[in-house]
């Protein structure tokens, strides 16, 4: 099977990108490097382009003939959004509606689309399953949220068939610490824990110690980027048995206080992670995990490094060799 990825010089494309050529898949990627890095695509074909002009993703569709699409290229920092809110809408519906009238011009292949949990704003109730109610707090949870809609009505019209995946908290790298996080504005809380692990921060800021959860601090569900991967791999191969579309979570389906994190890390690495506590920010919700078993059952999924004790392990091998390779 042969696979465009959109946005695979990025962090989650490029592990995606690799995981799915070590299971045999042919896979080209397209990205415009304003955000991924092209050394992470490694020997993949790379098609130089910006989602957001029509011609160019309409031009790489056209190029070869493709089962699969699966689609990375967006924004995707919930801060950011709320500063942003024009380049966000912008990129990531502009993007996602060139990139859908695209692939109906040429074949029509499934897509596989990366989406987020951020769909469910404040829920209700945890563990979130796929009926909780969508109610976005941020412009990068509604931007996902309307593009999950003009897949579902490509999918009506045009008989697209899609799989939406609805992330948590993706983290780790792969575990020969070849390709991990590496973004140039860093939001993310472990990354970030291993920079002051690492010397290169003086603390960790902590937003938040007055949430209703065991120790004040906020509580999410930490999914390995390789699972991540290998839902992507499962959930084309569910559409090319003739699976019905659907969205699915995706999560190991427990979750751990920013605390934990912190303390975790300070295991991992054997050192101190410096913290301090600000207030609240807006738009994070006290407590936060997937329920998996639509994951499990539909795709046959099943997390291969659940803990997050491996996660961090995974991550800190990938920081301490970009380090060791001095690179920021």
């Amino acid at each position: 099977m042969k696979i465009l990825i959109t946005g695979g010089a990025g962090y989650i494309g490029s592990v995606t990108n690799a995981v799915l050529r070590q299971q045999g898949f042919e896979t080209v990627v397209f990205d415009n490097l304003s955000l991924g890095h092209r050394q992470a695509v490694r020997d993949t074909k790379l098609i130089v382009g910006d989602i957001r002009n029509k011609e160019d993703i309409d031009q790489a569709l056209a190029s070869e003939s493709f089962d699969a699409v699966v689609h990375f290229a967006a924004y995707s920092l919930a801060g950011e959004s709320m500063e942003k809110p024009y380049e966000y809408f912008d990129n990531n519906l502009r993007g996602g509606l060139n990139l859908l009238e695209a692939v109906r011009l040429h074949g029509n292949p499934s897509v596989i689309f990366s989406s987020t949990s951020a769909v469910y704003g404040y829920p209700d109730h945890v563990p979130v399953m796929e009926d909780a109610a969508i109610a976005p707090v941020s412009v990068y949870g509604s931007s996902k949220r309307m593009v999950e809609e003009m897949i579902e009505w490509y999918g009506r019209i045009y008989s697209t068939n899609f799989v939406i995946l609805r992330y948590f908290n993706a983290a780790g790298a792969l575990p020969d610490g070849s390709l991990g996080e590496a973004h140039g504005r860093e939001s993310h809380i472990i990354p970030i824990a291993l920079d002051v692990a690492s010397g290169k921060r003086e603390k960790f800021e902590l937003y938040g110690n007055d949430y209703e959860t065991p120790d004040g601090t906020c509580i999410r569900d930490y999914i390995h980027v390789v699972d991540l991967a290998h839902a992507h791999l499962k959930a084309v191969e569910y559409l090319s048995r003739g699976g019905e579309s659907t969205a699915i979570n995706l999560g190991v389906g427990k979750g751990y206080s920013n605390l934990e994190v912190l303390d975790t890390v300070e295991r991992v690495t054997g050192q101190r992670v410096m913290r301090s506590f600000a207030p609240r920010r807006p738009g994070d919700p006290a407590k936060l995990w997937a329920d998996n078993q639509k994951a499990r059952t539909v795709l046959g999924w099943e997390p291969e490094y659940p803990e997050l004790a491996t996660i961090i392990e995974t991550a800190w091998k990938w920081h301490q060799k970009r380090l060791e390779d001095g690179k920021k």
